[in-house]
């Protein structure tokens, strides 16, 4: 039997007096595209931080391909890739550098991370601004880096926190086709959105988060024929 990628048993994640994620129990299979879906404020980016390691968990747990992501943190980490909602690069660097001291986290170096870089820079259009700081990107060349960086160490899952917010069509669809070209390769993808179209398009299976709960996980076809959340995707396409 397979081994999921993400495999959440009652996960729980407290702010105080606040719970944003409240028992949430789901699996995504290796080489599944998957998406979270849910108003703001639902628990999904908490639920992606707890998974990469950014949020530690008050209660449950969480695998990543078989690996504890608290007992077994290492091995889990380097698994997966994050594109964040927010940007949050070092100032500092030019964004060939962003990509090749990310590598370094996972303890790669040399000329082969200096190679994939580049690669990763021409496969996003972006080989001429290499020695350019991020602030001097536009937008959609910022939500490029952010893939590329997420990419730099060739995980086998890769999470997107709304990746498209905030850009244009052209944009959003020159994504679309290059995550599905990757997914198709065999990286598991999970994306976190609230646009529906986006999900329809790209994902094979859909979980519902609402107040912190899991209130619907099936294949996309499935739940989109659902009348009974019907409400549900209305109140998604309302925000």
């Amino acid at each position: 039997m397979n081994v999921p990628a993400i495999r959440i048993r009652g996960l729980v994640k407290r702010y105080g007096d606040l719970t944003a994620v409240d028992g949430i129990s789901f699996d995504v299979e290796d080489g599944a595209f998957f998406g979270l879906l849910g108003p703001n404020g639902a628990g999904k980016t908490t639920t992606i931080n707890a998974i990469v390691g950014l949020a530690s968990i008050g209660g449950g747990s969480i695998e990543l391909f078989g690996h504890d992501v608290v007992g077994d943190w290492r091995a889990a980490r380097v698994t997966v890739g994050l594109a964040p909602q927010e940007y949050n690069f070092d100032r500092y660097l030019n964004i060939r550098d962003v990509l090749i001291y990310q590598a370094g986290y996972y303890g790669l170096r040399g000329a082969a991370v200096r190679k994939r870089a580049d690669d990763l820079l021409e496969r996003f259009g972006l080989t001429s601004k290499a020695k350019l700081v991020y602030t001097r990107l536009s937008g959609g060349m910022k939500r490029r880096l952010t893939l590329a960086r997420a990419l730099i160490h060739e995980p086998r899952l890769l999470i997107l926190d709304e990746p498209t917010a905030g850009v244009d069509v052209e944009l959003r669809l020159e994504l679309w086709a290059f995550l599905r070209e990757l997914n198709v390769a065999g990286t598991t993808i999970v994306l976190t959105t609230h646009y529906l179209e986006e999900a329809q398009e790209l994902c094979n299976q859909i979980g519902i988060v609402e107040t912190g709960k899991l209130v619907a996980l099936e294949t996309t076809a499935n739940l989109i024929g659902d009348r009974s959340l019907q409400d549900v995707f209305l109140e998604l396409t309302r925000r």
